[in-house]
């Protein structure tokens, strides 16, 4: 009998909130440095930034500080010396199962890419450093397309470097807008929520929602085939 083919030959993923633990630390650095500033956003305001590329988040944010571009150039400056101070010569942490799924996809030959709105460059300095670079036969930021998230551009794009049909790929993404986005390129999608809720907009249309990529590497085989087992 012939074995049954995977369901998906092809992966996508997210990266900050997703792959690496992120979020939250770019978070409570911009909260704080808004707090200091005398104009404090609530996690609600900043949540809807979440998913963002650098230009789509910089017109939510300048909106949110009511138009005052230099309040905003104060608050990234704050925010980001914040960050360099923390992780300037260390690295964000993976988030649990992340390096255990990808080595799971990489011995099985798999294909893998990012799709982060993240500009491209950081984006690799950041996986470079996690050790998670390697695992990716393609790497996309969110300064390469024109539309970000949730519009599709960037995982059309990822799908182009990996020579892959949406029908076969399967997306991983924390965030709704991000959800979005890899379902309007066709693809399926789990979602991995980190700092924001499911919506059940966009819950029900998803292959699965788990609480992390440990969960993943448990569903592997099924989704990957039986080459593509996850080691404890």
């Amino acid at each position: 009998m012939r074995a049954a083919r995977p369901a998906f030959t092809a992966v996508v993923f997210d990266m900050d909130g997703l792959l690496l633990d992120s979020e939250r630390p770019i978070r409570d650095a911009w909260m704080h440095a808004a707090t200091q500033l005398g104009a404090p956003l609530t996690d609600a305001q900043y949540l809807s930034v979440v998913g963002l590329n650098h230009a789509d988040s910089r017109a939510r944010l300048l909106a949110l500080f009511g138009g005052d571009a230099e309040l905003l150039s104060a608050a990234h400056h704050h925010a980001q010396a914040s960050l360099s101070a923390q992780f300037g010569t260390r690295p964000f942490d993976a988030k649990p199962g992340a390096a255990r799924l990808l080595q799971g996809l990489r011995n099985a030959g798999l294909p893998c890419a990012v799709a982060s709105s993240t500009a491209h460059a950081e984006v690799r300095r950041r996986l470079h450093h996690a050790g998670l670079l390697v695992s990716f036969d393609a790497v996309c930021g969110g300064d390469e397309v024109q539309r970000g998230k949730p519009q599709p551009d960037l995982y059309t794009l990822a799908l182009q470097r990996l020579g892959a049909a949406a029908h076969t790929s399967l997306a991983f993404e924390d965030s709704g807008h991000g959800v979005q986005a890899a379902l309007a390129a066709g693809l399926a999608v789990v979602a991995v929520p980190d700092l924001k809720a499911p919506e059940l907009a966009w819950q029900e249309r998803c292959l699965a929602v788990l609480p992390s990529l440990e969960s993943a590497c448990e569903r592997s085989v099924e989704w990957f085939g039986p080459s593509c087992v996850c080691s404890p």
